[in-house]
């Protein structure tokens, strides 16, 4: 009952907070592009907790079971991709005043490559987001609403509904001020479990980073073994492009960068969160490392699931109530902030670059309630086949979908050519089943497995494909 409490004292919260950032007069400029008016610093602050998942605040802290901390080698090339998003990016972005990332694609490719490139986000996007928010509502399924006899699927059309309740008017602006609330309750969860987590140590804050700073999980960099999937060049290089990839050429991360004023307040937003984005994830990894201590010292065995070590201690009560508070509050803030922004972005994209009528109100608040549905839809068959697997896959899917777009903004960037666009959803298909192949063959035959690094591949094969295609001058 005390999580159900929380959860509604936590929506009308955002729900007041929303309606007074956002005001009565909320048009589609308001909705797609907050009217150009969002001050940087609240951007920066609000992206960093629409960065993180809920999936992320689970997962995160488990990393350090398997692979120590080597995932801060990824969040270091974050930092570099962030400075390219600014630098490169972004300058084309405002230069042409678009309200969607993908009419870029329109003016420099084509109508084929446009629709293309927003078809692929579309499809990542939706399902990629429904998975992560479908890891939320089974967890609290578990932990709360089964023991009152709620229906799994009601469960699913509450949550979805709370975050269509306080969008649905102000859509990007009221995200703008919802994320930075967001942030804030999360990462205050963060510290007060970092801080209860020491209590149960008997050690204070001073004395549980240091013991992390000793410890063997601890580990960073990893150099020697080039096959490993966390060799630093792999991973940091892996980073930039995951950054430039997944937040460059991504409409719901990139949205709220161009509500900024002007362009160089959405570069000083760009870089500081770009920044902030490794001592957040340090957090995460310290938390995981602390948790491995207290597992010995109750004499607890590890996880079968690294994913299971936080909510392990956290959901089941094992650490008190006043942490299952935080856990839930925490939980809650970072799903909330990446589903929100998702469904704004689908909203915005099907209605500018699918329908392409930028005006019509009508239509945007009919698609908002139907991509609200999809959402409920996608997670319900998530359920339905409720496989853990499924949602690996789903997870994988996603990554190859990004490569076709890498090559599409890469090959319009780099190059002067024009290209026939009637084969461009050919290419953007064909290349993530070569890329899929490939990763089959080596890893039978060679026993080398993709990492990261397979979105590099994609793209650059996208790339090739692209170029084959060009125009004769």
């Amino acid at each position: 009952m005390i999580i159900i409490l929380i959860i509604l004292l936590y929506f009308v919260l955002l729900s007041l907070y929303s309606r007074i950032a956002t005001g009565r007069n909320a048009t589609n400029e308001t909705f797609f592009r907050g009217n150009r008016r969002s001050p940087w610093y609240m951007v920066a602050f609000g992206m960093i907790g629409a960065s993180v998942s809920g999936i992320t605040f689970v997962s995160v802290p488990g990393m350090v079971i398997k692979s120590d901390m080597t995932y801060l080698q990824t969040c270091l090339g974050f930092i570099f991709g962030y400075i390219a998003v600014a630098f490169i990016l972004l300058p084309i972005y405002y230069r042409l005043n678009l309200t969607t990332i993908y009419s870029y694609l329109k003016d420099r490719l084509g109508q084929r490559a446009y629709k293309t490139g927003a078809g692929f986000f579309l499809l990542s996007k939706l399902t990629g987001a429904a998975a992560r928010f479908y890891v939320v509502c089974i967890m609290l399924q578990a932990f709360v609403f089964d023991d009152l006899g709620i229906p799994f699927f009601l469960t699913v059309i509450g949550m979805v509904a709370l975050i269509w309740v306080y969008t649905r008017s102000g859509g990007i602006k009221t995200l703008v001020w919802t994320d930075t609330l967001q942030t804030v309750c999360m990462f205050a969860a963060l510290g007060l479990i970092i801080y209860n987590v020491a209590g149960r140590l008997d050690m204070s804050l001073a004395e549980a980073f240091s013991a992390v700073w000793n410890d063997s999980h601890s580990r960073v960099f990893e150099f020697s073994d080039f096959v490993s999937r966390q060799n630093f060049w792999k991973q940091f290089l892996s980073g930039i492009f995951i950054v430039i990839v997944m937040t460059g050429l991504d409409q719901d991360m990139m949205q709220k960068n161009l509500t900024c004023k002007n362009l160089r307040d959405a570069q000083k937003d760009m870089c500081t969160y770009g920044v902030a984005f490794v001592p957040a994830n340090l957090l995460f990894l310290c938390l995981g490392v602390m948790l491995m201590m207290l597992t010995s010292k109750m004499g607890m065995a590890l996880p079968e699931s690294s994913d299971e070590l936080l909510p392990m201690f956290a959901a089941s009560g094992l650490l008190g109530t006043p942490v299952l508070i935080f856990f839930t509050i925490g939980l809650m803030a970072a799903s909330f902030s990446s589903a929100d922004s998702a469904l704004t972005a689908l909203t915005t994209s099907y209605c500018v670059d699918v329908c392409e009528k930028p005006k019509d109100e009508g239509l945007r608040k009919r698609v908002h309630i139907g991509m609200a549905l999809a959402f409920v839809v996608c997670i319900l068959l998530f359920r339905v086949f409720n496989s853990t697997s499924l949602i690996d896959a789903i997870y994988v899917m996603c990554s190859y979908t990004y490569g076709p777009l890498l090559g599409l903004f890469a090959f319009g960037l780099i190059t002067r050519k024009r290209i026939n666009d009637r084969y461009v959803p050919f290419i953007a298909i064909a290349s993530p089943l070569l890329c899929f192949a490939l990763d089959t063959v080596t890893t039978q035959y060679l026993g080398y497995h993709f990492g990261y690094e397979l979105l590099m591949l994609n793209g650059l094969i996208t790339f090739g494909g692209l170029y084959c295609c060009k125009e004769k001058c």
